[in-house]
C-alpha cells in the first residue's frame, strides 16, 4: 500500500510539471501570435506553417493526456483549461493568418 501511494504521489508531481511545461509551451506560442498581429511582415508562409504545426503538435499532446483516477479536481480543471486555450490559440492564429 506505500509503494502505491508513494508511486501515485511521483506520477501526481510528474504530471503537474509536464501540465506546467505545456501552460509554458501556450503562452511563449501566444506570445508569438500577438507579436504577428502587431507586425505583419512577421506573418510569412514560414511563420504560418511553423506556428500551425507548433499548435497541432501542442494539440495532439493536450488532448491524448487522460485523466488518471487519482486525480485531483483542481488538477483535473487545469487540463481542461489547457484544452480551452488550445482552443483559443487556434482561433487567434487563424485570425492573424488572414
Amino acid at each position: 500500500m506505500k509503494r502505491q501511494v508513494e508511486m501515485e504521489a511521483t506520477m501526481l508531481r510528474a504530471h503537474r510539471e509536464f501540465l506546467e511545461n505545456l501552460d509554458k509551451s501556450l503562452n511563449l506560442v501566444a506570445q508569438d501570435i500577438d507579436e504577428a498581429k502587431e507586425m505583419t511582415h512577421i506573418c510569412t508562409d514560414e511563420w504560418c506553417l511553423a506556428t500551425e504545426g507548433v499548435l497541432d503538435e501542442l494539440a495532439k499532446v493536450i488532448f491524448a493526456i487522460s485523466e488518471p483516477r487519482w486525480l485531483s479536481t483542481e488538477d483535473s480543471k487545469k487540463l481542461s483549461d489547457l484544452r480551452h486555450r488550445i482552443h483559443d490559440l487556434y482561433a487567434r492564429y487563424k485570425a492573424v493568418k488572414k
